[in-house]
């Protein structure tokens, strides 16, 4: 494996792959590797001729301070799991080699990022969008990789990659759960051993809403999401909206999509936690 730290050094690599005529598969991350990112690598590695990832906190898509600074970093375990996962090529870069004291690019996605992570966080989308519009650049890949917890993100980065009038293939991935049925994030590592065992409840209540969604309407759901995380005092719901998988926006009948979605972000242990059902 080949490990990168400068831009330079990356499209040089780079440039050389593509002399080869070699297919490329990117799956971006902010390290903190887990089972999740493993799912991802093993579908970039088998598709394609050469897998590229990338290890960077991206500073500019935090609406915190505090949160960047307290995200998990672990570049030695991750760099091991990279190699172990048949990755070819890994850039971790800083911050100053990726934005170099240019003036940040302002992205805008409509309707797409007016709700939910983007309403919650102003200038977060536009923020992963400068990251992944680099990475996408330096890298010329084939195939990028992204996983489904973060839906609304990936619905923007497609977003992004129209306006780029890049060819590049966006390919959305199923969650990865634990045994137990957490969707595995990086912030996971952040909560403490009770709140670890209470966590899964968020799936577990999602699930339960489903199973009973030929007999509710879609205020019901809401509702009933709603009260269940009400029984549990570590948690504090931040958003639970239903919504088209299309465009993103609020659904309040049935008869409105074919394509319903419910999306969860709530607050434990201090750490925000997000999730998705498909109805």
């Amino acid at each position: 494996m080949e490990i990168c730290r400068t831009v330079n050094e990356l499209t040089n690599t780079i440039e050389q792959v593509k002399q080869q005529h070699k297919t490329i598969g990117i799956v971006p991350t902010m390290g903190a590797l887990h089972e999740g990112h493993i799912s991802l690598f093993k579908r970039a590695r088998a598709e394609n001729d050469i897998f590229v990832s990338s290890i960077f906190v991206n500073p500019v898509q935090f609406n915190s301070n505090e949160d960047f600074e307290k995200y998990p970093k672990s570049e030695d375990e991750d760099l091991a799991i990279l190699e172990q996962n048949g990755c070819d090529i890994a850039f971790v870069p800083t911050a100053e080699e990726v934005y170099k004291g240019e003036t940040l690019e302002h992205w805008s996605f409509g309707s797409l990022e007016e709700v939910m992570e983007g309403k919650q966080r102003p200038g977060h989308f536009s923020g992963v969008a400068n990251i992944v519009s680099r990475l996408f650049t330096w890298t010329k890949a084939d195939r990028a990789y992204f996983g489904e917890k973060d839906y609304q993100q990936i619905m923007i980065i497609k977003d992004m990659v129209r306006q780029m009038e890049s060819k590049i293939e966006i390919v959305s991935c199923p969650i990865y759960r634990e045994e137990d049925g957490l969707a595995a994030s990086s912030r996971n590592k952040r909560l403490s051993k009770e709140a670890r065992t209470i966590a899964p409840k968020i799936h577990e209540i999602l699930t339960k809403s489903y199973s009973q969604k030929e007999f509710l309407s879609l205020t019901q759901i809401k509702s009933f999401v709603e009260s269940e995380f009400k029984k549990y005092n570590e948690f504090e719901l931040e958003y639970f909206i239903l919504a088209d998988g299309d465009t993103l926006q609020p659904v309040r009948i049935k008869e409105q999509s074919q394509n319903i979605i419910g999306f969860v972000a709530v607050w434990l242990d201090g750490v925000r936690l997000i999730d998705i059902q498909k109805y």
